[in-house]
Protein backbone atom coordinates (compact mmCIF):
# COMPACT_ATOMS: atom_id res chain seq x y z
CA UNK A 1 0.00 0.00 0.00
CA UNK A 2 1.28 3.44 -0.89
CA UNK A 3 2.04 5.58 2.15
CA UNK A 4 0.14 8.81 1.56
CA UNK A 5 1.92 10.49 4.45
CA UNK A 6 5.23 9.88 2.73
CA UNK A 7 3.91 11.23 -0.57
CA UNK A 8 2.63 14.42 1.01
CA UNK A 9 5.81 14.92 3.02
CA UNK A 10 7.94 14.40 -0.08
CA UNK A 11 5.91 16.87 -2.12
CA UNK A 12 6.19 19.46 0.62
CA UNK A 13 9.94 18.98 1.16
CA UNK A 14 10.80 19.13 -2.54
CA UNK A 15 9.12 22.45 -3.12
CA UNK A 16 8.58 24.06 0.27
CA UNK A 17 10.20 27.47 -0.27
CA UNK A 18 9.20 28.12 -3.91
CA UNK A 19 5.63 27.01 -3.28
CA UNK A 20 4.98 29.55 -0.57
CA UNK A 21 5.99 32.25 -2.99
CA UNK A 22 3.88 30.79 -5.76
CA UNK A 23 0.73 30.00 -3.77
CA UNK A 24 0.41 32.90 -1.37
CA UNK A 25 -1.84 34.62 -3.90
CA UNK A 26 -3.60 31.48 -5.12
CA UNK A 27 -6.20 31.35 -6.61
CA UNK A 28 -6.02 33.96 -9.34
CA UNK A 29 -8.78 32.56 -11.57
CA UNK A 30 -11.90 30.36 -11.38
CA UNK A 31 -11.52 26.71 -10.41
CA UNK A 32 -13.08 23.74 -12.19
CA UNK A 33 -14.69 20.88 -10.30
CA UNK A 34 -15.10 17.93 -12.67
CA UNK A 35 -18.06 15.64 -12.04
CA UNK A 36 -17.50 12.44 -14.03
CA UNK A 37 -21.21 11.68 -14.33
CA UNK A 38 -24.34 13.21 -15.81
CA UNK A 39 -26.22 15.98 -13.97
CA UNK A 40 -28.85 15.01 -11.44
CA UNK A 41 -27.13 12.20 -9.54
CA UNK A 42 -25.66 12.24 -6.03
CA UNK A 43 -22.18 13.18 -7.28
CA UNK A 44 -23.55 16.20 -9.08
CA UNK A 45 -25.72 17.28 -6.15
CA UNK A 46 -22.79 17.17 -3.72
CA UNK A 47 -20.51 18.98 -6.17
CA UNK A 48 -22.91 21.89 -6.48
CA UNK A 49 -23.26 22.20 -2.71
CA UNK A 50 -19.48 22.21 -2.32
CA UNK A 51 -18.78 24.54 -5.24
CA UNK A 52 -20.86 27.32 -3.71
CA UNK A 53 -19.18 27.14 -0.30
CA UNK A 54 -15.69 26.71 -1.72
CA UNK A 55 -16.14 29.56 -4.17
CA UNK A 56 -17.25 31.88 -1.39
CA UNK A 57 -14.27 30.91 0.75
CA UNK A 58 -11.67 31.28 -2.01
CA UNK A 59 -13.13 34.42 -3.54
CA UNK A 60 -13.24 32.79 -6.98
CA UNK A 61 -16.02 30.90 -8.69
CA UNK A 62 -15.88 27.11 -8.77
CA UNK A 63 -17.37 25.86 -12.03
CA UNK A 64 -18.95 22.39 -12.02
CA UNK A 65 -18.17 20.58 -15.27
CA UNK A 66 -19.93 17.28 -16.04
CA UNK A 67 -17.76 14.85 -18.03
CA UNK A 68 -19.60 11.49 -17.96
CA UNK A 69 -18.60 8.20 -19.52
CA UNK A 70 -16.93 4.83 -18.84
CA UNK A 71 -18.02 4.58 -15.22
CA UNK A 72 -16.53 7.96 -14.42
CA UNK A 73 -13.17 7.13 -15.98
CA UNK A 74 -13.34 9.81 -18.69
CA UNK A 75 -13.71 12.64 -16.21
CA UNK A 76 -11.15 11.15 -13.84
CA UNK A 77 -8.58 10.82 -16.62
CA UNK A 78 -9.20 14.43 -17.60
CA UNK A 79 -8.29 15.57 -14.10
CA UNK A 80 -5.33 13.19 -13.84
CA UNK A 81 -3.85 14.80 -16.97
CA UNK A 82 -4.62 18.38 -15.92
CA UNK A 83 -1.96 20.82 -14.78
CA UNK A 84 -1.14 20.26 -11.09
CA UNK A 85 -1.82 23.86 -10.15
CA UNK A 86 -4.92 23.52 -7.96
CA UNK A 87 -7.34 24.86 -10.55
CA UNK A 88 -8.77 21.48 -11.58
CA UNK A 89 -10.38 19.13 -9.06
CA UNK A 90 -12.25 15.84 -9.32
CA UNK A 91 -15.37 15.00 -7.38
CA UNK A 92 -14.26 11.43 -6.96
CA UNK A 93 -16.28 8.66 -5.43
CA UNK A 94 -16.31 4.96 -4.68
CA UNK A 95 -16.43 4.12 -8.40
CA UNK A 96 -13.77 6.38 -9.86
CA UNK A 97 -11.38 6.08 -6.92
CA UNK A 98 -11.88 2.45 -5.82
CA UNK A 99 -14.01 0.22 -8.05
CA UNK A 100 -12.47 1.23 -11.38
CA UNK A 101 -9.00 0.16 -10.27
CA UNK A 102 -10.09 -3.49 -10.52
CA UNK A 103 -12.92 -3.14 -13.02
CA UNK A 104 -10.92 -1.68 -15.92
CA UNK A 105 -7.89 -3.64 -17.07
CA UNK A 106 -6.37 -0.73 -18.99
CA UNK A 107 -7.45 2.15 -16.77
CA UNK A 108 -5.85 5.37 -18.00
CA UNK A 109 -5.19 6.61 -14.47
CA UNK A 110 -4.28 5.12 -11.12
CA UNK A 111 -6.37 6.26 -8.13
CA UNK A 112 -3.35 5.90 -5.85
CA UNK A 113 -0.68 7.62 -7.93
CA UNK A 114 -2.44 9.92 -10.42
CA UNK A 115 -3.99 12.10 -7.72
CA UNK A 116 -3.33 13.86 -4.46
CA UNK A 117 -6.21 13.25 -2.03
CA UNK A 118 -7.65 16.43 -0.52
CA UNK A 119 -10.58 15.39 1.66
CA UNK A 120 -13.49 13.04 1.81
CA UNK A 121 -16.78 14.94 1.46
CA UNK A 122 -19.68 12.71 2.37
CA UNK A 123 -21.19 9.27 2.48
CA UNK A 124 -24.49 8.80 0.67
CA UNK A 125 -26.51 5.79 1.65
CA UNK A 126 -28.08 3.71 -1.09
CA UNK A 127 -31.83 3.27 -0.89
CA UNK A 128 -33.41 0.09 -2.18
CA UNK A 129 -36.64 1.07 -3.92
CA UNK A 130 -39.10 -0.80 -6.10
CA UNK A 131 -41.78 0.27 -8.52
CA UNK A 132 -45.23 0.00 -6.84
CA UNK A 133 -46.18 -2.78 -9.26
CA UNK A 134 -43.66 -5.13 -7.61
CA UNK A 135 -45.48 -7.36 -5.08
CA UNK A 136 -43.03 -6.88 -2.21
CA UNK A 137 -43.72 -4.72 0.85
CA UNK A 138 -40.36 -5.35 2.51
CA UNK A 139 -36.92 -6.72 1.73
CA UNK A 140 -37.66 -10.25 2.93
CA UNK A 141 -40.63 -10.41 0.57
CA UNK A 142 -38.50 -9.08 -2.28
CA UNK A 143 -35.85 -11.73 -1.66
CA UNK A 144 -38.52 -14.44 -1.53
CA UNK A 145 -40.04 -13.15 -4.78
CA UNK A 146 -36.63 -13.09 -6.47
CA UNK A 147 -35.92 -16.66 -5.42
CA UNK A 148 -39.32 -17.82 -6.66
CA UNK A 149 -38.91 -15.93 -9.94
CA UNK A 150 -35.19 -15.98 -10.77
CA UNK A 151 -34.04 -13.62 -13.50
CA UNK A 152 -37.27 -11.59 -13.62
CA UNK A 153 -36.46 -8.63 -11.36
CA UNK A 154 -34.54 -5.90 -13.19
CA UNK A 155 -32.56 -3.08 -11.64
CA UNK A 156 -31.21 0.09 -13.20
CA UNK A 157 -27.90 1.79 -12.52
CA UNK A 158 -25.68 4.47 -14.00
CA UNK A 159 -23.69 1.81 -15.86
CA UNK A 160 -21.64 -1.35 -15.48
CA UNK A 161 -19.27 -0.97 -12.58
CA UNK A 162 -21.07 2.08 -11.20
CA UNK A 163 -21.45 2.44 -7.44
CA UNK A 164 -25.10 1.40 -7.65
CA UNK A 165 -24.19 -1.66 -9.72
CA UNK A 166 -21.57 -2.79 -7.23
CA UNK A 167 -23.91 -2.19 -4.29
CA UNK A 168 -26.71 -4.22 -5.89
CA UNK A 169 -24.33 -7.06 -6.74
CA UNK A 170 -23.21 -7.03 -3.11
CA UNK A 171 -26.84 -7.28 -1.99
CA UNK A 172 -27.67 -10.06 -4.46
CA UNK A 173 -24.51 -11.91 -3.43
CA UNK A 174 -25.34 -11.65 0.27
CA UNK A 175 -29.02 -12.62 -0.21
CA UNK A 176 -28.37 -15.37 -2.75
CA UNK A 177 -30.71 -14.00 -5.42
CA UNK A 178 -30.55 -13.53 -9.19
CA UNK A 179 -31.23 -9.99 -10.46
CA UNK A 180 -30.98 -8.63 -14.01
CA UNK A 181 -28.83 -5.55 -14.47
CA UNK A 182 -29.96 -2.79 -16.85
CA UNK A 183 -27.16 -0.23 -17.25
CA UNK A 184 -27.90 3.37 -18.23
CA UNK A 185 -25.71 6.35 -19.07
CA UNK A 186 -26.43 7.93 -15.71
CA UNK A 187 -28.52 7.64 -12.56
CA UNK A 188 -31.16 10.12 -13.70
CA UNK A 189 -32.28 8.15 -16.78
CA UNK A 190 -32.35 4.94 -14.73
CA UNK A 191 -34.70 6.56 -12.22
CA UNK A 192 -36.85 7.91 -15.05
CA UNK A 193 -37.37 4.38 -16.39
CA UNK A 194 -38.02 3.06 -12.90
CA UNK A 195 -40.75 5.65 -12.38
CA UNK A 196 -42.29 4.54 -15.68
CA UNK A 197 -42.24 0.90 -14.60
CA UNK A 198 -39.80 -0.20 -17.30
CA UNK A 199 -37.52 -1.70 -14.66
CA UNK A 200 -38.36 -3.25 -11.29
CA UNK A 201 -36.02 -1.65 -8.79
CA UNK A 202 -32.98 0.41 -7.98
CA UNK A 203 -30.43 0.48 -5.17
CA UNK A 204 -28.77 3.84 -5.52
CA UNK A 205 -27.95 7.11 -3.75
CA UNK A 206 -30.73 8.47 -1.55
CA UNK A 207 -30.73 12.13 -2.74
CA UNK A 208 -32.05 11.36 -6.22
CA UNK A 209 -34.72 8.98 -4.87
CA UNK A 210 -36.10 10.82 -1.86
CA UNK A 211 -38.43 13.21 -3.77
CA UNK A 212 -40.07 10.27 -5.55
CA UNK A 213 -40.45 8.32 -2.33
CA UNK A 214 -42.03 11.31 -0.63
CA UNK A 215 -44.39 11.66 -3.59
CA UNK A 216 -45.44 8.02 -3.24
CA UNK A 217 -44.10 7.05 -6.67
CA UNK A 218 -41.50 4.57 -5.40
CA UNK A 219 -41.63 2.13 -2.50
CA UNK A 220 -38.57 2.12 -0.23
CA UNK A 221 -37.57 -1.21 1.30
CA UNK A 222 -34.18 -0.74 2.93
CA UNK A 223 -31.18 1.53 3.42
CA UNK A 224 -27.59 0.41 2.81
CA UNK A 225 -25.94 2.16 5.75
CA UNK A 226 -25.22 0.99 9.27
CA UNK A 227 -28.02 3.19 10.63
CA UNK A 228 -31.43 4.40 9.49
CA UNK A 229 -31.97 7.74 7.77
CA UNK A 230 -33.40 10.56 9.85
CA UNK A 231 -35.61 11.46 6.89
CA UNK A 232 -36.99 7.91 6.63
CA UNK A 233 -36.86 6.55 10.18
CA UNK A 234 -39.30 3.72 9.42
CA UNK A 235 -37.12 2.25 6.67
CA UNK A 236 -34.79 -0.41 8.11
CA UNK A 237 -31.21 -1.04 7.13
CA UNK A 238 -30.51 -4.03 4.90
CA UNK A 239 -28.89 -5.73 7.87
CA UNK A 240 -32.10 -5.33 9.88
CA UNK A 241 -34.55 -6.03 7.08
CA UNK A 242 -33.03 -9.23 5.75
CA UNK A 243 -31.06 -10.66 8.67
CA UNK A 244 -27.77 -9.85 6.96
CA UNK A 245 -25.61 -8.65 9.85
CA UNK A 246 -22.77 -6.35 8.90
CA UNK A 247 -24.09 -5.54 5.44
CA UNK A 248 -23.15 -2.03 4.38
CA UNK A 249 -22.74 -0.71 0.84
CA UNK A 250 -22.94 3.05 0.91
CA UNK A 251 -21.39 5.41 -1.61
CA UNK A 252 -18.67 7.82 -0.57
CA UNK A 253 -17.32 10.96 -2.21
CA UNK A 254 -14.22 13.07 -1.97
CA UNK A 255 -12.03 15.64 -3.67
CA UNK A 256 -8.73 14.81 -5.34
CA UNK A 257 -6.40 16.91 -7.49
CA UNK A 258 -3.69 15.95 -10.00
CA UNK A 259 -0.55 14.38 -8.55
CA UNK A 260 2.13 16.98 -8.06
CA UNK A 261 -0.23 19.72 -6.94
CA UNK A 262 1.63 21.89 -4.40
CA UNK A 263 1.16 20.73 -0.84
CA UNK A 264 0.28 24.24 0.25
CA UNK A 265 -2.63 24.33 -2.20
CA UNK A 266 -3.79 20.88 -1.06
CA UNK A 267 -3.69 22.11 2.54
CA UNK A 268 -5.65 25.27 1.67
CA UNK A 269 -8.29 23.30 -0.22
CA UNK A 270 -8.56 20.81 2.61
CA UNK A 271 -9.06 23.54 5.20
CA UNK A 272 -11.73 25.35 3.19
CA UNK A 273 -13.56 22.16 2.21
CA UNK A 274 -13.67 20.92 5.80
CA UNK A 275 -14.94 24.27 7.00
CA UNK A 276 -17.54 24.64 4.24
CA UNK A 277 -18.93 21.11 4.35
CA UNK A 278 -19.12 21.18 8.16
CA UNK A 279 -21.24 24.33 8.17
CA UNK A 280 -24.49 23.58 10.07
CA UNK A 281 -26.67 24.50 7.09
CA UNK A 282 -24.85 22.00 4.87
CA UNK A 283 -24.98 19.25 7.47
CA UNK A 284 -28.71 19.79 7.91
CA UNK A 285 -29.45 20.14 4.20
CA UNK A 286 -27.56 17.02 3.16
CA UNK A 287 -28.90 14.97 6.05
CA UNK A 288 -32.37 15.59 4.65
CA UNK A 289 -31.13 14.14 1.36
CA UNK A 290 -29.68 11.01 2.94
CA UNK A 291 -26.05 12.10 3.11
CA UNK A 292 -23.65 12.20 6.05
CA UNK A 293 -20.86 14.80 5.95
CA UNK A 294 -17.45 13.15 6.37
CA UNK A 295 -14.32 15.30 6.11
CA UNK A 296 -10.78 14.27 6.93
CA UNK A 297 -7.09 14.92 6.35
CA UNK A 298 -5.48 14.16 2.95
CA UNK A 299 -3.47 11.21 4.24
CA UNK A 300 -6.51 9.69 5.99
CA UNK A 301 -8.53 9.96 2.79
CA UNK A 302 -5.71 8.40 0.78
CA UNK A 303 -5.49 5.44 3.14
CA UNK A 304 -9.27 5.00 2.97
CA UNK A 305 -9.15 4.91 -0.84
CA UNK A 306 -6.49 2.19 -0.72
CA UNK A 307 -8.57 0.09 1.70
CA UNK A 308 -11.70 0.46 -0.45
CA UNK A 309 -9.82 -0.70 -3.56
CA UNK A 310 -9.02 -3.93 -1.76
CA UNK A 311 -12.55 -4.37 -0.40
CA UNK A 312 -14.49 -3.90 -3.64
CA UNK A 313 -11.83 -5.47 -5.83
CA UNK A 314 -12.49 -8.82 -4.14
CA UNK A 315 -16.23 -8.61 -4.92
CA UNK A 316 -15.64 -7.56 -8.53
CA UNK A 317 -13.39 -10.56 -9.10
CA UNK A 318 -15.74 -13.00 -7.36
CA UNK A 319 -18.80 -11.75 -9.26
CA UNK A 320 -16.84 -11.44 -12.53
CA UNK A 321 -18.18 -7.94 -13.13
CA UNK A 322 -17.13 -6.47 -16.47
CA UNK A 323 -17.32 -2.87 -17.71
CA UNK A 324 -19.50 -1.76 -20.63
Amino acid sequence: MIDRRALLATAASLTALPLWAQTDDWPQKPLTLVVPFTPGGSTDILARVLSQKLGDALGKSVVVENRPGAGGSIGAELVARAAPDGYTMLMGHIGTLAVNKTLYVNLAYDPLTSFMPVSQIAAVHNLLVVHPSIPARNLKELIAYAKANPGTLTYGTGGNGSAAHIATVALADAAGIDLVHVPYKGTAPAVTDLLAGRISMAFTGAPVLLPHIQAGKLRPLAISGAKRLATLPDIPTVAEAADLPGFEASQWYGIVVPAGTPATIVARLNAEIRKGMSAPENVERLAKEGADIIVNAPDAFGNYIAAEIQRWGALIKRANIKPD
